[in-house]
Parts: structure tokens; C-alpha cells; sequence
């Protein structure tokens, strides 16, 4: 009683609860400042390390470099212009669209009826279910050279099964990474074994939320498992569905290693990205502005594709 009297005596306040109210503002200015220190070093190194060069590149696409760095002369939107004009531009931005729609498309299918599969538990499922993970612990290029070999004319172990069983008649009918119309399909294959392990952990963690009273009620109601999977399963993931989504589109768009390592963009870049065509502008042919002003368009697109999505899910 004694100690509420000194902070509140007939309604009024006295002076003893303001040295409380001072430490909470202390506490309060000591927490953000601890905030700020604990950010410091990774906003230095997203400082150094993105915003640096993100600006350097916007700045290099308004110039003509030198091919040794020598001098650089102001082009204004020439290379903007080049990019949209550039019938292998044009040509390699839908070959990128192809590939991210088809390997996205197939790896969500897949990824959610592995999924569906494994969330019953029966005999031997984490077994299996670790074994599917298991192109997660491989890195993109090295997955690409193990789909190269697997798909070798010469001695590729996928054109030797195809023979055996009578499919073909020698192991070079099939020239999966020669010919110009299977290129592009066949680094789509190895994205998909790559990458829909992903998908399929994504869509396991939101099908694993999903309260057992909504099952034992459409159970209840007769529904089959078709209905469960489009009536329950897919509503109740739809945010964790999104997601995955965005992540793959954009890292899909972005795909470099496999290519790289499997075709190269070749034969006649029938398989060529948008991300192998600007690294061969850059290397190989030293035009700095104009790999810049494509890289420039190539993240703008991204960027676009992400906001657009995420407004169009606030809305939802």
C-alpha cells in the first residue's frame, strides 16, 4: 500500500515513476542501438558487395568500354536499344521464358504428389523420403556434368537402357545434347531431378500443418483423394505453393550452371539463356555495355515478376 501511495496519491502521479519511465527510454535507445551495431556488418557487406555493383552496372550500360578497359564513351540507351532490336535477345529471352514455365510447371506437379505420397506414414517412407532429397546435396554444375555423361551419345547410360529394352536401336539415335530441338529439353530434365526434391520439401512442410480434423471431416463426407488434394491439401498450402513459386521462377530465369555445364547454349543456341548470352558477351566478346544493359533489363523483369505477385497475394 505504502509503495502505490508514492506513485499514486489521489490520483495523482508524483515524481518517484519517472525514473522508471527514463530507464524503459534507456532501455528502449540501448536495444536499437544494439539493433544497428548487430545489422553494421551486413549492411557493409550488402553495401560492398550488391549495391556497389548493381550501380556499377546501370552506370556501364550507358557506355561503349573498350575491349581492355581503355576508355569508355557515352552511349546513352544505345545498348537498351541493341538488347530489344538483338534478334538473339529476343530469341534467348524465349528460350529462358520455355524453360522456366516447363521446368517450374513439371517440378510443382511432381513435387506436390511426392509430397502428397509421403505425408502417410508407412514402412520404410523416411528412407525413401531421404533418398529423394538427395540431388539437394549436389551443386547445380555438378548435377550438369552428371546429365552430360548420362546423356552422352557415346557412352551415356540413358541411350544404353533405351537400347536394351528395345526403344532404340543404337545408343547415337538419340543425340540428346547434338540436336537442336532436344537441347534446351534435355538441361530442363536435369533442372527438374535437380530442383523438385525442393518443391516436394516445401509442400511436405505445408501439408504437415494441415489440421487431422479437416481429413477425419472430408473423410466423414466421402471424399476421395482427388478432393481431398484440390478441395483441402492445395487451399490450405496456397501461401507456401506461392512462394516456392516465386523462388523458383526467379531462380529458374537465372539458371547458369547447367546449361553451362551441359550444352553451353549450344548446338546454334538452341539452348542458350539469357544468363549464358550475357556471360558470352561479357567474356568472351568483351562488350561490356551491352552484357550491362541486358543485365540491367534481366533484373528489372525479375524484380517486376516479384511485386507483381506479392501485390496480386495481399489482394487475395
Amino acid at each position: 500500500m505504502a509503495g502505490k501511495a508514492a506513485i499514486k496519491i489521489n490520483g495523482a502521479h508524483t515524481g518517484i515513476a519517472k525514473p522508471r519511465k527514463k530507464r524503459r527510454m534507456l532501455s528502449s535507445t540501448f536495444d536499437r542501438k544494439s539493433l544497428m551495431l548487430f545489422f553494421l556488418p551486413a549492411g557493409l557487406f550488402m553495401a560492398a558487395f550488391l549495391l556497389f555493383p548493381l550501380l556499377k552496372l546501370v552506370y556501364d550500360s550507358f557506355f561503349d568500354v573498350g575491349d581492355n578497359y581503355d576508355g569508355r564513351t557515352f552511349v546513352g540507351l544505345k545498348n537498351y536499344i541493341k538488347a530489344f532490336t538483338s534478334q538473339q535477345f529476343q530469341a534467348d529471352s524465349w528460350h529462358t521464358v520455355v524453360y522456366v514455365i516447363v521446368a517450374v510447371g513439371v517440378e510443382t506437379v511432381l513435387g506436390l504428389a511426392l509430397a502428397v505420397i509421403l505425408t502417410n506414414k508407412y514402412k520404410g517412407f523416411k528412407a525413401i523420403r531421404t533418398f529423394i532429397l538427395s540431388p539437394l546435396m549436389i551443386a547445380p554444375l555438378v548435377a550438369g556434368l552428371v546429365w552430360k555423361f548420362m546423356l552422352s551419345s557415346q557412352f551415356g547410360v540413358v541411350n544404353v537402357l533405351l537400347m536394351k529394352i528395345g526403344l532404340i536401336h543404337s545408343t547415337d539415335s538419340i543425340l540428346w545434347l547434338s540436336d537442336s530441338r532436344l537441347a534446351l529439353i534435355s538441361c530442363i530434365i536435369a533442372d527438374v531431378w535437380l530442383t523438385t526434391p525442393f518443391m516436394m520439401l516445401m509442400f511436405l512442410a505445408g501439408i504437415q500443418s494441415i489440421p487431422d480434423s479437416l481429413y477425419e471431416s472430408a473423410s466423414v463426407e466421402g471424399a476421395n483423394k482427388w478432393q481431398i488434394i484440390t478441395k483441402i491439401i492445395i487451399p490450405n498450402i496456397s501461401g507456401v505453393l506461392f512462394s516456392a513459386l516465386v523462388i523458383r521462377v526467379i531462380d529458374a530465369a537465372r539458371t547458369f550452371d547447367i546449361i553451362w555445364a551441359m550444352t553451353q547454349g549450344g548446338p546454334q543456341g538452341s539452348s542458350e539463356l539469357l544468363s549464358v548470352h550475357i556471360y558470352k558477351m561479357l567474356q568472351r566478346y568483351g562488350d561490356v555495355g551491352y552484357a550491362s544493359a541486358m543485365a540491367v533489363i534481366f533484373i528489372i523483369v525479375l524484380i517486376a515478376i516479384t511485386l507483381i505477385t506479392q501485390l496480386r497475394q495481399k489482394r487475395r
